[in-house]
């Protein structure tokens, strides 16, 4: 039995469980929801975690499958540059003097510059996906 046929069956089984507990949350109502009675949104919750680690031991089986199969130099780069962004958005993130709070616990020094360099970093690679996407039109155009 192949990996993709059981993808399938896991996939179809996974959907079945959700339509399901979906027509069971529906069928309970909104003022049942509303009042406390969320079993039905349980159920729905614990579908969503299956599918989530289904699809995070598939991506880690097929990354590091792809990195051990392909040029271990190429992948190594990539890495490094992928973390490289991560250390340059940290050091060019400051952090923010304004005390911010959730739920009245404030929020550290520490806490503000990892979010800065988050808000950095997704800024860096949003750029240089338009860029990448942008030169390939372009390259594509003049040919």
């Amino acid at each position: 039995m192949g990996l993709h046929k059981i993808l399938k069956i896991v996939a179809l089984i996974l959907s079945l469980a959700g339509v399901v507990f979906l027509v069971m949350l529906i069928a309970t109502g909104d003022e049942a929801v509303k009042n406390g009675d969320d079993g039905a949104v349980d159920l729905l919750q614990y579908v969503a975690y299956a599918v989530l680690a289904v699809v995070l031991v598939m991506v880690l089986i097929f990354v590091l499958k792809g990195l051990f199969s392909g040029d271990l130099k190429k992948t190594l780069i990539s890495v490094g540059l992928f973390l490289g962004i991560f250390v340059v958005a940290y050091v060019v993130s400051g952090g923010d003097n304004t005390v911010y709070e959730y739920n009245n616990a404030p929020a550290t020094d520490t806490e503000s510059h990892l979010v800065g360099m988050g808000l950095i970093a997704f800024y860096i690679f949003a750029f240089l996906a338009i860029a990448t996407m942008l030169f390939a039109g372009a390259r594509k155009l003049t040919r």
